[in-house]
């Protein structure tokens, strides 16, 4: 007869390996020049606003950009800025969530449950809040926003490209940098932004195009933020494209509690994880990371307007 059940102590070795999945990284040495996270979602991490903040200034990340993705995360962004003098805050919808607003969330996917659809009069009140956030003095972003084309199908499209449009111009009439999330839409992200527009400053978040779209960007005066998927084995990609990238355009961002870096991957990822991910990109760069530091710290304080 077939023996069932696991193996002894298979529970205990299985109960392990995921409480190191789940467990922070450790700290990384600090760096000597401090830096700023570009874009972080600290609404989505365990523990205090308050600890978050420490943790990264314990080494060198000063500053930090807390993103919103919808109405109740701008909201908490606006306010987390305004409460606290190291963080910076953009809002906006981000691409997934228009359609939402539109055509409804049934499965409840986003963190607002299910929704019932709320078509086109819906989208423009949310967009209202944006535009009414954006002109806050703490609000120095305007983002995430753009376009996916890998979460958000054919039929969402349509509420996807309405709402980028109207971001791009609430960062327009605000002044504010535009934080763009290109996701398979790289061709069409260029293409409305050339339409439209652009705003003084256009931050690419997460960048995740190849060396020949960071040239472009870069002709443009675009600012190219690079994450902690530059570590991963089949980023190759990303670093031809940091590689071309000058280096007065480059920024460094968590994306946190997303795209930890290697070799955490996997792992709750958080500001104070910045040191990896910029000694990482100084290897690419072939500069010293105290030069890239610097760099980065006066890119992010000149395209975020503090």
């Amino acid at each position: 007869m077939a023996k069932t059940g696991s193996a002894p102590g298979g529970s205990e070795k299985a109960n392990g390996a995921q409480k190191e999945k789940d467990a922070p990284p450790p700290l990384p040495a600090p760096l000597r020049v401090p830096v700023a996270d570009s874009h972080t979602h600290l609404d989505m991490q365990s523990g205090t606003v308050e600890e978050a903040l420490a943790k990264a200034a314990s080494v060198g990340v000063t500053t930090v950009v807390q993103v919103g993705c919808d109405i109740a995360g701008s909201r908490w962004a606006a306010e987390t800025a305004a409460a606290h003098e190291s963080v910076r805050a953009a809002v906006a919808l981000h691409p997934n969530e228009a359609p939402r607003i539109v055509l409804g969330d049934p499965d409840g996917w986003s963190r607002q449950g299910a929704r019932e659809p709320g078509g086109e009069k819906a989208l423009d009140a949310a967009l209202a809040e944006i535009d009414a956030l954006a002109a806050l003095d703490q609000v120095h972003g305007v983002g995430e926003t753009g376009l996916d084309c890998f979460r958000t199908g054919p039929e969402g499209m349509a509420a996807q490209e309405r709402s980028f449009r109207r971001h791009i111009g609430i960062a327009k009439k605000h002044g504010k940098a535009l934080v763009i999330h290109d996701r398979d839409a790289h061709d069409d992200v260029l293409r409305i932004l050339a339409e439209e527009g652009t705003p003084e400053t256009v931050v690419f978040h997460c960048f995740s195009g190849d060396a020949a779209m960071a040239r472009v960007c870069a002709e443009r005066g675009y600012y190219l933020s690079f994450a902690g998927n530059i570590t991963f084995k089949n980023a190759q990609p990303l670093r031809d494209a940091l590689a071309v990238a000058p280096l007065d355009r480059v920024l460094v961002e968590t994306d946190a509690p997303f795209l930890t870096p290697a070799p955490y991957r996997g792992r709750p990822n958080a500001p104070y994880l910045i040191p990896i991910t910029l000694r990482a990109m100084a290897e690419v760069k072939g500069v010293p990371e105290d030069t890239l530091a610097a760099a980065v710290a006066a890119n992010t304080s000149r395209a975020f307007g503090y």
